[in-house]
């Protein structure tokens, strides 16, 4: 049989397979959709689209205004949006956000994806250890965030004191230089938890014979982590990386409880500055447009980390 009979002969079976296929499709009955399904769905929907849609586009709206929150408004166009380009305490806010959630999104992915692992290994009380790591997430975050500005006020400086280390002698809540340790140290502390638990349920899915495999061949712990766990957690690392940047860079509790945007505004980060200078200073349309800047550079970031990591899963 010759080359071009043989192609023949596979291109109309598979033109017979398709039909066949297609066949078998038609004459499937339709499922008919229960109307009870739009009946919760549809009001739910609309309901979700007045509270989040409808603001969000009046958000919009007074950006273009010189509205104070309240009263009488005219429309000034892009002023607001010149404006920022031209606020440096508006670029300083920026700048701090960025700095301390890139910082919090490292720490809590390095720290969380190692407990993880240590919490899905073979040791005793493991269940134990899981519910105390998880605590400190279920604690409100200004409560903690009062609990640890007492904790860098007051005994903090009394240990630097005691052991003569003069930058820890006083609080460093009131150092504009290294007011952002305790808030990266709270913000971690309470966002590990979560992380952990994302990283604890991707680890569960690894079946265990791929690390048997690899003991017998001779892998040791490092190279069982580094060649079989951190690749199968591709997917885990992309979630656990778009969330914790995500809630580091709408930071405001720990701004609130800790240092209020001081000393010298040297704290302040984009969501403490919309909100302390939106609210109560006068500048509602002002920081509205403030707020809608900040939402495209979220969306941009999001999807910037959502391809980087795809692309690395796919390698």
């Amino acid at each position: 049989m010759s080359m071009a009979t043989t192609s023949q002969t596979s291109h109309a079976s598979r033109n017979d397979a398709h039909n066949f296929a297609h066949k078998a499709k038609l004459s499937q009955p339709r499922r008919k959709v229960d109307r009870a399904y739009y009946w919760m769905t549809v009001p739910a929907a609309i309901i979700f689209a007045f509270f989040l849609y409808v603001p969000f586009i009046q958000g919009i709206m007074y950006s273009f205004t010189n509205s104070q929150g309240f009263g009488s408004f005219r429309w000034i166009g892009l002023s607001n949006y010149l404006a920022l380009f031209q606020d440096e305490r508006v670029w300083h806010a920026y700048g701090f956000t960025i700095f301390i959630a890139v910082i919090i999104a490292i720490l809590v992915n390095l720290i969380a994806m190692f407990l993880a692992v240590l919490l899905n290994s073979r040791i005793a009380f493991k269940g134990g250890f899981r519910a105390i790591f998880f605590i400190p997430y279920t604690l409100a975050i200004l409560i903690i965030g009062y609990v640890f500005r007492y904790i860098f006020m007051n005994p903090l400086p009394a240990l630097g004191q005691a052991l003569g280390i003069d930058w820890l002698s006083e609080s460093m809540l009131t150092n504009a230089q290294l007011a952002w340790i305790p808030i990266v140290f709270v913000s971690v502390w309470q966002s590990v938890a979560y992380n952990t638990l994302l990283y604890l349920a991707g680890l569960q899915t690894i079946d265990q014979e791929v690390y048997e495999a690899a003991e017998i061949d001779g892998a040791n712990a490092w190279q069982g982590f580094w060649r079989i766990t951190f690749p199968l957690l591709g997917p885990f690392v992309t979630i656990n990386a778009v969330l914790s940047l995500k809630g580091a860079l709408g930071a405001f509790d720990q701004i609130v409880a800790l240092t209020g945007g001081g000393p010298s505004e040297a704290t302040e980060t984009v969501s403490y500055l919309i909100y302390a200078n939106g609210m109560t200073g006068g500048e509602y349309a002002y920081q509205t447009a403030n707020a809608v800047v900040y939402f495209i550079l979220l969306a941009i970031i999001g999807f910037i980390q959502l391809k980087f990591f795809s692309n690395r899963e796919q390698i």
